[in-house]
């Protein structure tokens, strides 16, 4: 059956001078990620603390081997593949229709899909460092680690390039993203219920036309020029064949 809101998002990208994408976990379930918000007491059996609790800066510096266990068995996914979501906002990149991607998500699936102009405001599970010496290392290695992961060069902690709770965004990613956002005409806002701050501000203050593409009811909803209350992945891939 035709939808006549998938039509207009496809005539609202061929006539917008500068789209960008700003994206949540919603773009990533249908690749088999699952979001943890929506989960209702599935960890509390299993955990002795909330997920929020458990990805915050001062669990992770007072239960480091508790914080890795949860983040190894929760939050990677290395056989995630990109879904037709990441795959259209790729292809839109590459017609010229959109400009950049800002995600809060952290599973590399957008790059995995061929976008270029991807901005993590919440940083990236294939980045890791040590907290001693700045080595890097990539996801491999935390897979393959157990308990605490150590540095091979001088033994300190290795930790994720993902933003925990408590800590600060990335200065640069936030720059970046905040000068995508403002200069867009047309920002789509996707798998994400706008409820994680300081990154769901940014699309609250910037001055473009806005389309939010998710299942379940945002606060910005009202303001909105489209909302369409599908599965993301279904919606762009439908939209695609309508862009010019």
């Amino acid at each position: 059956m035709r939808d006549d809101r998938v039509l207009r998002l496809a005539q609202m990208l061929s006539s917008a001078r500068c789209a960008v994408f700003f994206g949540g976990a919603g773009v990533s379930t249908e690749s088999g990620i699952p979001d943890f918000r929506s989960v209702d007491g599935l960890y509390h059996s299993q955990w002795d603390a909330p997920p929020e609790t458990i990805l915050s800066h001062s669990y992770f510096t007072r239960r480091p081997e508790q914080f890795f266990r949860f983040y190894r068995e929760k939050m990677l996914f290395p056989n995630a593949r990109p879904n037709p979501a990441h795959l259209t906002l790729a292809r839109l990149e590459s017609m010229g229709k959109l400009r950049a991607v800002v995600t809060q998500n952290i599973d590399g699936l957008h790059q995995a899909a061929g976008s270029r102009q991807v901005i993590e405001l919440h940083g990236s599970v294939h980045r890791n460092h040590c907290m001693s010496c700045g080595a890097f290392y990539d996801l491999g290695f935390i897979l393959k680690s157990s308990g605490i992961p150590r540095c091979s060069r001088c033994g300190g902690i290795v930790k994720p390039d993902v933003v925990l709770y408590e800590e600060a965004l990335p200065e640069a990613a936030v720059e970046a993203a905040c000068d995508h956002l403002n200069s867009a005409d047309l920002v789509i806002i996707g798998g994400t219920s706008l409820s994680v701050y300081p990154a769901a501000a940014f699309v609250q203050s910037c001055p473009g036309e806005k389309v939010i593409i998710n299942r379940s009811p945002t606060p910005m909803d009202q303001t909105a020029a489209l909302c369409i209350d599908r599965p993301i992945g279904q919606v762009l891939a439908e939209c695609l064949p309508n862009v010019r």
